[in-house]
């Protein structure tokens, strides 16, 4: 018999998957749970397998096409009933007293590589459209990933378009359809196409495309704002000076600065529940879990694993977590709980040499922290100048969700930590 293969959900923000590569071709035999197709999503690359072992006899979603979670991929030949596929993921819901019952997902994909996502240093990216996003309906009917991608693409507009699908959706073949008919509608994605003599046009990729695109949804759908601190971490510097030896001596790794950060944040974070939210349309959706996302340069490009519960951790904790994640992150060996489910994001660009940044919202969350390079400085202290270890914390924040009195408590209570760190703090 013959059964329809769909792109299964694998978290509550993914919402649509790029087709790599297909790993059968028609007419091939396939065993159980043997690699499929590879698919590319804003969060991972992964290989998704066959539910079922038989033969490909089609494929409906061509490599390079951008289709939505559950759409059908293929039809499979086969002797054996489709298991049955569990819904999408929930987002959080709002409970009692405002606090969210958490939908935690579950994995089964082997991940061959993860999407250079998440937060940048540089400041946000301007909006290229104002396409209705995800919930936004025209005519009554929602626009899919792929049809919104297609839109804006080709610079159309969707109420020009005459939707063939159920209730008057507009499908991709309709948008396609349009352009063959009207070719003269559609607005050139660029004026010089072109390239002339002093430039190199480089195609987009697949996980390049929905970079941009992520990066465009956080910078266009959040009302980013700013703040900054200036934090005196002297204490804090000769800490790990005196702990880093033995530290190492007993984990076997260095000990960095990025741990003391996560913890201090984390804590903040507990006090502050209105930075580890997200915007949801007619409330605020607090999170009671505090995982915190370590922006970390892999080879592929920024990725962002979550170190899951970090309030529960101590600083050597912390330092076990993120060496973990940044170790299987450069060797492309996180799996899709790993960057699943993160609440709040740090990024240590101060690890790359920044004073000061501008980091762009990890989308959906409410905040994120860059914590910049520490330096020597002339400060005053007590009317005398003094040269102190100093760095700056800088914040964005969604203003939907917090104005300047919330979010300069929260960076005081991060800073109020830091300074609070000198010789003989623990360290577990």
């Amino acid at each position: 018999m013959a059964v329809t293969i769909r792109l299964p959900h694998v978290g509550e923000s993914v919402v649509e998957g790029t087709i790599g590569a297909w790993l059968k071709q028609p007419g091939d035999s396939v065993k159980r749970y043997e690699p499929l197709v590879e698919v590319i999503t804003d969060k991972v690359t992964m290989e998704v397998p066959s539910p079922v072992g038989g033969s490909l006899r089609k494929v409906l979603a061509q490599e390079g096409e951008t289709i939505p979670m559950g759409a059908p991929i293929a039809e499979m030949e086969t002797d054996e009933e489709l298991p049955e596929t569990p819904p999408p993921p929930e987002p959080y819901v709002v409970a009692d007293h405002g606090q969210p019952a958490e939908q935690v997902g579950t994995t089964g994909y082997l991940l061959k590589d993860v999407a250079p996502v998440g937060p940048t240093g540089g400041g946000p990216v301007p909006a290229q459209t104002s396409l209705p996003d995800a919930e936004t309906s025209v005519g009554g009917a929602r626009l899919s990933p792929a049809v919104r991608r297609l839109l804006r693409e080709h610079g159309l507009d969707p109420s020009r378009i005459t939707g063939t699908g159920m209730g008057g959706r507009i499908t991709r073949e309709d948008v396609l359809q349009h352009l063959e008919s009207h070719p003269a509608t559609a607005t050139p994605p660029s004026l010089d196409a072109a390239p002339d003599q002093d430039e190199e046009h480089v195609p987009l990729t697949p996980v390049r495309r929905m970079i941009a695109d992520a990066m465009v949804r956080s910078a266009s759908q959040i009302p980013h704002a700013w703040s900054t601190v200036a934090v005196d971490v002297s204490g804090l510097v000769s800490l790990r000076a005196d702990s880093r030896a033995s530290f190492e001596k007993q984990e076997g790794f260095d000990l960095t600065y990025l741990p003391f950060f996560a913890k201090a944040l984390a804590e903040a974070l507990a006090e502050h529940p209105t930075l580890n939210a997200s915007w949801g349309g007619d409330k605020i959706i607090l999170k009671k879990k505090i995982n915190i996302g370590i922006a970390v340069a892999a080879p592929q490009g920024l990725v962002v694993p979550v170190i899951h519960d970090a309030d529960k951790l101590s600083v050597a904790g912390l330092a076990r977590a993120a060496r973990d994640l940044t170790l299987r992150a450069r060797e492309n060996k996180l799996t899709l709980n790993d960057v699943q489910r993160g609440t709040f994001t740090l990024n240590n660009t101060g690890a790359l040499g920044s004073i000061s940044s501008q980091p762009i919202i990890n989308y959906p969350q409410a905040a994120i922290l860059a914590t910049e390079a520490i330096e020597k400085r002339a400060v005053v202290r007590d009317d005398a100048i003094v040269i102190r270890s100093m760095m700056n914390l800088c914040l964005s924040f969604d203003h939907r969700i917090n104005d300047g009195a919330e979010a300069g408590s929260f960076l005081q209570g991060v800073k109020g930590r830091l300074e609070g760190l000198g010789p003989g703090a623990p360290l577990n």
